[in-house]
């Protein structure tokens, strides 16, 4: 067997990372080649994926990053196993790196478009393998989306504290001046922070299936089935009008003033900035 040097397994541990033993396994079992190494350490992460890829993976972060010009907004979950490595300055590094490959990723949404995203020849995924051999624990993204306006509008972003509730909003405004406007970005902020608070199914009525509507008023009818038949139907009605003001984004009442609907806040907003506004679509990723 070769002799290993310390100032090689030095080497290979700043290109890699890894732990000190470990390199010096890998440089043994490759005779001292570099290159051979590095692949041996990632091929260790890939096992340690596949042999915990039944074990679920309820910590991590939220990440989110807007383009330079505004344009567009990505976010992104980075998920593992233990608050202990979630806060890992490895797992940290993953995140840092994610970053990048969020601003140059061009999918729409998928994991994997993010996971084979390439930045310098190297892979997002790769980093994660890395981080995995580290670690030992499965890593995975849980979930990914990229906004990008096509006219005027804004894309508003928020990830609450702890960094395992993250909300991304596109509004789309008119002039865009609305969406310019220092006080309707205000508004906009305050909308993300709702969403990540209450949580909606959808934007409205017209976002909510057929099938999630017919389970409800199922519910509901077996919840009034001992009420007079002439006002049964009614009481469903105004259960099924009850279940869309909890659950739709536009009809709920605000986080800050529950007795005004979330489409008033926005409509006056952007009435004060001078013009009007919509919100095209959101999404609200959460870990655990």
């Amino acid at each position: 067997m070769a002799e290993i040097s310390s100032a090689l397994v030095m080497k290979l541990r700043k290109m890699s990372s890894q732990g000190m033993m470990d390199c010096k396994k890998a440089l043994e079992e490759t005779g001292g080649n570099l290159e051979e190494a590095m692949t041996v350490l990632r091929k260790k992460g890939l096992a340690t994926l596949v042999k915990r890829a039944d074990r679920e993976t309820t910590e991590g972060a939220v990440v989110c990053v807007t383009n330079p010009d505004g344009g567009g907004a990505a976010m992104a979950m980075l998920c593992c196993e233990t608050d202990f490595v979630a806060k890992s300055d490895a797992f940290i590094a993953v995140t840092d790196a994610m970053k990048d490959y969020l601003l140059i990723c061009k999918a729409e949404k998928g994991a994997d478009n993010l996971l084979n995203t390439e930045r310098s020849g190297k892979k997002f995924s790769d980093f994660i393998t890395e981080c995995v051999s580290k670690t030992g624990e499965k890593m995975e993204i849980g979930d990914y989306a990229n906004f990008k306006l096509s006219g005027p509008g804004l894309i508003a972003t928020y990830v609450h504290f702890n960094g395992k509730i993250g909300v991304m909003i596109e509004f789309e405004t008119s002039p865009q001046a609305v969406a310019d406007n220092e006080q309707f970005r205000l508004i906009a902020k305050d909308i993300c922070m709702h969403i990540a608070a209450l949580n909606p199914l959808a934007l409205d009525t017209s976002g909510i299936s057929a099938e999630t509507i017919e389970r409800e008023r199922s519910i509901a009818a077996e919840q009034v089935k001992n009420k007079p038949a002439n006002i049964l139907e009614k009481i469903v009605d105004g259960k099924i009008k009850k279940f869309f003001a909890d659950n739709c984004l536009l009809e709920q009442g605000f986080v800050k003033d529950e007795k005004v609907p979330v489409s008033k806040v926005l409509a006056d907003a952007a009435k004060a900035a001078g013009g009007t506004a919509k919100i095209k679509r959101f999404v609200r990723f959460a870990i655990g």
